[in-house]
């Protein structure tokens, strides 16, 4: 969820929206490092592969939202993307592959910036 919404509030220009979902899925990648460490299925422990895998490409999502550019923002979501893949890939998890949205499943939200 987190995910889709960031594409879109970043490709409408919504920069407090875009940040807001960042803080969310840093928070999301928190709860997951401290309240599940480890996983009965996984070679790699989440409480190590996300800070290593993670961390980098959501600050770069981060960096890209606060300059307000929208080609660092598509750059850095691609890279946050793949993050997650190869994080899903080292974890035993491969099956559950994310990818720049093509449909909006949130008719009832508004992505651009409110007007000011």
């Amino acid at each position: 969820m987190r995910h889709i919404k960031l594409w879109f509030a970043g490709e409408a220009g919504n920069w407090d929206l875009a940040t807001y979902e960042i803080d969310e899925l840093g928070e999301g990648f928190d709860d997951i490092v401290t309240l599940h460490p480890t996983h009965k299925d996984s070679p790699v422990a989440p409480k190590d592969a996300i800070p290593r895998m993670v961390t980098q490409p959501l600050a770069d999502l981060r960096a890209a939202a606060s300059h307000r550019d929208r080609a660092a923002f598509e750059a850095a979501y691609d890279g946050f993307t793949a993050a997650c893949n190869n994080c899903h890939q080292a974890m035993n998890f491969g099956f559950n592959r994310v990818q720049r949205p093509t449909t909006n499943p949130y008719s009832n939200q508004v992505f651009s910036p409110p007007s000011r």
